[in-house]
């Protein structure tokens, strides 16, 4: 990002693709962490590959959002996705790849790709 305008755009644009607005109890949430830290790893790119593969694969039970600082830097980019009754499932080092692989695997599949989770790198 070059500017200030630059980054309205970016929000502007995603606004229609991104749900801001409290999650009800039976949808899952997918927030992705777009602080500094986060953009500056690259998690604009895995924002839109999430946001774009939901909406593409007519997953309306999902709900993205991005968040500010989730704590773990060193894991950018971060995707925690929160599945009602299951709890919380955390992405660490996303890409673009990663992303489309958990959409298709995890949100549209149910099943937890575990080698790209925070478990499997703190083990």
């Amino acid at each position: 990002m070059k500017s200030l305008e630059e980054l309205k755009a970016i929000r502007d644009r995603m606004q229609g693709q991104v749900g801001f607005r409290a999650a009800d109890a039976s949808e899952t949430r997918v927030v992705v962490g777009m602080a500094t830290c986060g953009i500056a790893s690259g998690a604009k790119p895995v924002l839109n590959a999430i946001a774009d593969g939901v909406k593409a694969k007519g997953l309306g039970n999902i709900k993205v959002t991005q968040t500010g600082c989730i704590g773990l830097c060193q894991y950018e980019p971060i995707v925690e996705v929160y599945e009602p009754g299951k709890g919380k499932v955390t992405y660490v080092k996303m890409n673009a790849e990663k992303a489309n692989e958990v959409v298709e695997k995890h949100l549209a599949g149910g099943n937890v790709v575990t080698e790209y989770t925070i478990d499997s790198i703190t083990k």
